[in-house]
């Protein structure tokens, strides 16, 4: 046989190995919002006073070359801002998206680069409107990615892996960074600055990553996803529903402006058991009389908040947030709002979702 026709099938056989390698590994999208792993610098040891979402996707994809070898990955800049100006209307246009993605056969799970500020928000949100058991991972950076000690690159790398895993199939929306896999009701920033600043405390993270594979311990038992009864293909807008927090000394000014801008919800943030001040339960009574929503939650972080423990709910007509920070039950009050008005029912959500 001619040397030129053996090279030549040498190269064929080559070419059609690697495409069906490619054919075999999970099809990824990542949505980019922006946030700090989008972030710059003025020098390489700059890891405060940065600018975020200056880094478009593109770019952050192929800041990883590593990540062809386990997973084809497409890129959409969805919004480029830092966390801390993410709106609902963004959570609306975010949440379809992922829906519409996922209800294509050639998506096998989406990753989400997002600001570490209210990521935590984010994830939540799309842990109870996303219609899919397919793997929702949000993934964020606590340094930028000018850096010396950058970790959005291997946080990337992490959280495409776990998005394009059978493992993270129907285990709802993850959060992964530090090389750990969290629950998205569940996660909260806890520190500032520092790279693990992401901890389910009490409650336990989901599992690890190593080796670029992801290891689950275990699974949360509240409902999510597709077993979740919120639906925001219709909705152009959510309720308003606001948080006021407890502290000593405090007042109603806050709570009577909410209700005054039209809140139809309040999320009052307590002391302790989510307790109310004396001089401020005339003032949640009298926005409940008008038919705002009242949920108790509590400042402390951890912990169930009792229901007609610092305060009679039954008798006052209020909602008890259960286990949720002020900050989520928000959330899960706005969806609520978009279905009941039933404190009964809504109740029910929060011992639910």
């Amino acid at each position: 046989m001619p040397r030129w026709l053996v090279a030549t099938f040498c190269l064929l056989t080559a070419l059609t190995s690697a495409q069906a390698q490619t054919a075999k590994l999970p099809n990824v999208t990542v949505l980019a919002t922006g946030g700090t792993i989008a972030g710059t610098g003025a020098t390489s040891t700059t890891t405060v006073g940065y600018t975020a979402a200056t880094v478009g996707v593109q770019q952050l994809i192929n800041a990883v070359p590593e990540l062809a070898k386990i997973a084809n990955v497409k890129g959409e800049q969805v919004f480029q801002i830092a966390s801390e100006s993410m709106t609902n209307e963004h959570w609306l246009t975010l949440g379809k998206r992922v829906n519409a993605l996922l209800a294509q056969n050639d998506v096998d799970g989406i990753v989400i680069t997002h600001g570490t500020d209210t990521m935590e928000e984010t994830a939540y949100f799309l842990d109870l409107v996303v219609k899919s058991r397919k793997p929702v991972v949000l993934v964020g950076a606590m340094r930028p990615s000018t850096a010396l000690s950058a970790d959005g690159p291997i946080n990337l790398y992490n959280a495409v892996s776990i998005a394009g895993s059978q493992e993270a199939v129907g285990k709802g929306v993850i959060i992964a960074l530090n090389d750990q896999i969290h629950a998205a009701r569940d996660v909260s920033k806890t520190n500032t600055s520092t790279p693990d600043s992401f901890k389910t405390t009490e409650l336990g993270l989901l599992g690890y990553i190593q080796g670029g594979k992801p290891f689950f311990y275990r699974t949360s038992t509240r409902k999510h996803t597709a077993d979740s009864e919120f639906d925001i293909a219709g909705l152009t807008a959510l309720p308003q529903v606001d948080i006021v927090y407890g502290y000593a000394n405090m007042n109603t000014v806050a709570l009577d402006a909410f209700i005054a801008a039209g809140a139809k919800g309040i999320i009052h943030a307590g002391v302790g058991d989510g307790s109310i001040a004396a001089r401020v339960k005339p003032g949640l009574v009298a926005a409940r009389k008008k038919g705002a929503i009242i949920v108790r939650a509590s400042r402390v972080g951890q912990g169930i908040l009792a229901r007609n423990g610092e305060a009679n709910d039954d008798e006052l007509d209020f909602v008890a947030a259960d286990t949720l920070s002020p900050q989520k039950a928000r959330i899960l009050l706005m969806l609520a709002l978009t279905k009941t008005n039933s404190t009964r029912d809504i109740q029910r959500m929060f011992y639910t979702y």
